[in-house]
């Protein structure tokens, strides 16, 4: 089984060295630096997400990525997610190729509907159009992946009649992912565009999303047809011992989990309850060699072609953040591929 090996990011607010927060500013510059790290230890892609508020630096996802494309050569660089129901799929496209022209074709694109609401008011989007947005907006931005000219027609933007757009993609379509937090029409709809699918999983026993892998399977086996890759999205953080991974990730991501549940009517995060994830639930948290058998368990229970660990947790410091990545980069990577020969 080969397994490429990525990292997300929604540039979490964090602390310096002080224990006081960052400015945002100086949050967008630090993930820049893990994207350079990331590239440096051997790391496959490295994602950023996209959110319009107080707890995350960054809103345009594409800039960041293009500064780490001039800092790097290898690395692939996408988005994780970017919100296709608030945004113009034109100029979503037009973003991505010409990061891709900047990165010498390293560049894709997982499009979801994100997992909270800001962008829509801002931007004058009425969330009673939730479902409406997101289905025409992923259909037009298919064809203009997919095809040089595009001739389309919905209700919610202008349609188009032989459309070209630039800058075009210089080598073959745009790799465009659908990230999908768990229902099985998103996962149906993955299929019948014949896009990977990014199963974004934060909480609870992996293998509980086997049915929507089998769904995903079946759709493409039935019209005999090779499935595109599927990948996993998770949080989790290396450390040289469990213990220190544990003790270094904790109260960074109670701080985000607890506020983030405040709007969800989800209750504070407990240790124990961040302990069982750690042990048996989706949070990847530990040393290089637990962490690596736990990526390699998943990677296997769900037929992955990829597996992205989230690896910003609310105000974690910079400085952990970084040795981490250097630790899944140099050594839980290497350990995965070997335990999946």
């Amino acid at each position: 089984m080969t397994l490429e090996m990525g990292l997300d990011t929604f540039g979490d607010m964090t602390n310096g060295p002080d224990g006081r927060p960052l400015s945002h500013a100086q949050v967008v510059r630090n993930v820049v630096e893990q994207g350079v790290e990331a590239d440096a230890s051997g790391v496959d892609f490295i994602g950023i997400g996209e959110h319009h508020r107080a707890d995350f630096a960054i809103s345009a996802p594409e800039v960041v990525l293009a500064a780490i494309a001039a800092r790097t050569r290898r690395i692939r660089l996408g988005s994780a997610v970017t919100v296709l129901s608030s945004d113009d799929p034109i100029r979503v496209f037009q973003r991505f190729s010409t990061l891709d022209a900047i990165s010498s074709g390293r560049a894709e694109v997982i499009l979801g509907r994100g997992s909270f609401t800001e962008s829509f008011p801002l931007f004058g989007y009425d969330l009673g159009d939730y479902e409406q947005l997101f289905t025409e907006k992923l259909d037009l931005f298919a064809r203009l992946a997919r095809e040089p000219k595009v001739t389309w027609k919905g209700t919610i933007h202008p349609g188009l009649k032989a459309q070209e757009v630039f800058p075009p993609m210089e080598h073959g379509p745009l790799k465009a992912w659908i990230g999908v937090g768990g229902s099985p029409e998103s996962v149906i709809r993955a299929a019948n565009y014949e896009m990977p699918l990014m199963l974004a999983i934060i909480g609870g026993a992996p293998a509980r999303f086997r049915p929507y892998v089998d769904l995903y399977l079946q759709t493409f086996e039935a019209q005999g047809k090779t499935p595109p890759p599927i990948g996993v999205h998770s949080p989790g953080h290396v450390a040289a011992t469990d213990h220190e991974a544990r003790e270094q990730f904790f109260t960074g991501y109670k701080i985000q989990h607890d506020l983030v549940g405040k709007s969800r009517g989800w209750p504070p995060l407990s240790r124990q309850d961040f302990d069982r994830e750690c042990d048996r639930g989706s949070l990847y948290v530990g040393s290089p060699e637990t962490v690596a058998q736990k990526i390699a368990r998943t990677a296997r229970a769900l037929s992955l072609s990829r597996f992205d660990l989230k690896y910003s947790g609310g105000p974690v410091p910079h400085g952990i953040t970084m040795e981490g990545i250097r630790l899944y980069g140099t050594e839980v990577i290497p350990r995965v591929r070997e335990l999946l020969v």
